[in-house]
């Protein structure tokens, strides 16, 4: 990180700002070649893959989590890892020939369709896109949003949420994910979407439509019905990431809080004598490690109960990692939702 990462994030941020998010960023590509030889590439890989546990995956998140950079030059950005973690555990060998082994050495990149705009799909059973079986092909409609990673000139493969039994009694059991060719007819990306007012760094969250797309019924993933059984699988491990990266941004965040606290004079002294500031560095601190000792029991459970069992643990940091994380980088959260109301 100190080598490789910090030094090129300025250039990584110039290069975004001018090539935007339709593009590959030449300065990511140059240092991914470098994290594979030194042996720190696809770190999420679970432990009965010979990789690591989620509570030993962990503290290496928050690290990574200092940089919008780092992820991806070592091959654990989302939604790639979810969805190569999708795939390995519920793909055929044939898919995880076709899609799994090409995201795993970094030759391609994959995008997550299961949000939609016009339903509250934080709820999967709300997902309203259709997967209709038409012979040997399925026949896939809908508008999905938050599509992270579709934008990019390498992404080749989405996974795609929908609905294929709408009238079954139970919710739990109408949804399905198929894998969907982001070359296949029918699918449009439409645009980049900000996040807080940024475009598409890094995430390249996206708003995608699919138009009567067809393909293979050997393109589901695991059988019909399983769509809310693997978006549990899928999500729980990435929420302990992704809290976890937050935790490693606040803590960055809090160091250039109080580098600046020395160096800014105000009244005749310091502001990092002053008791406001004070106050507010010792408020962020408590909220890290807050969030920090809820985080790691969540992982811990689901390394050893589940993500099933796990799953109230993982609820909770969903809440309270983006929560401490906006607070501590945007300061008073009612004062920021009142300047953007």
């Amino acid at each position: 990180m100190a080598e490789h990462i910090y030094p090129n994030e300025r250039r990584y941020y110039q290069e975004a700002e001018r090539l935007g998010p339709w593009a590959i960023h030449p300065i990511v590509e140059e240092l991914k070649p470098i994290a594979r030889q030194a042996h720190l590439w696809n770190l999420f890989l679970p432990a009965h893959e010979g990789g690591l546990t989620n509570l030993e995956y962990a503290p290496l998140c928050e690290i990574m989590g200092r940089s919008h950079l780092a992820p991806e030059v070592f091959n654990c950005n989302a939604p790639d890892t979810g969805n190569m973690e999708t795939i390995l555990r519920y793909g055929t060998e044939q898919q995880k020939e076709s899609w799994l082994k090409p995201l795993l050495t970094g030759e391609i990149r994959s995008a997550f369709a299961m949000t939609e705009p016009d339903v509250a799909s934080s709820d999967p059973t709300n997902v309203a896109s259709s997967i209709t079986r038409e012979g040997d092909e399925y026949v896939i409609n809908g508008r999905k949003w938050d599509t992270t990673g579709a934008t990019g000139p390498r992404c080749k493969i989405i996974i795609f949420m929908g609905q294929t039994d709408p009238e079954n009694p139970e919710r739990h059991q109408r949804q399905s994910m198929i894998l969907v060719p982001k070359d296949t007819a029918g699918v449009r990306v439409v645009r980049s979407l900000p996040v807080l007012g940024f475009y598409g760094v890094p995430d390249r969250a996206s708003e995608v439509t699919f138009t009567g797309v067809r393909v293979p019924a050997s393109n589901i993933l695991l059988g019909e019905g399983r769509g809310f059984e693997i978006a549990q699988g899928r999500l729980g491990p990435g929420r302990i990431h992704h809290c976890m990266r937050l935790i490693g941004l606040s803590e960055r965040v809090l160091e250039r809080m109080c580098r600046r606290a020395e160096q800014r004079v105000a009244f005749g002294k310091p502001i990092a004598e002053q008791t406001v500031t004070l106050e507010r560095i010792a408020e962020a601190r408590i909220m890290i490690e807050q969030a920090r000792l809820l985080t790691l029991p969540a992982a811990y459970a689901a390394d050893t109960v589940g993500n099933k069992l796990a799953r109230q643990k993982i609820a909770m940091i969903k809440v309270v990692g983006p929560n401490m994380a906006q607070q501590i980088v945007l300061g008073d959260p009612g004062v920021w939702r009142r300047r953007h109301q």
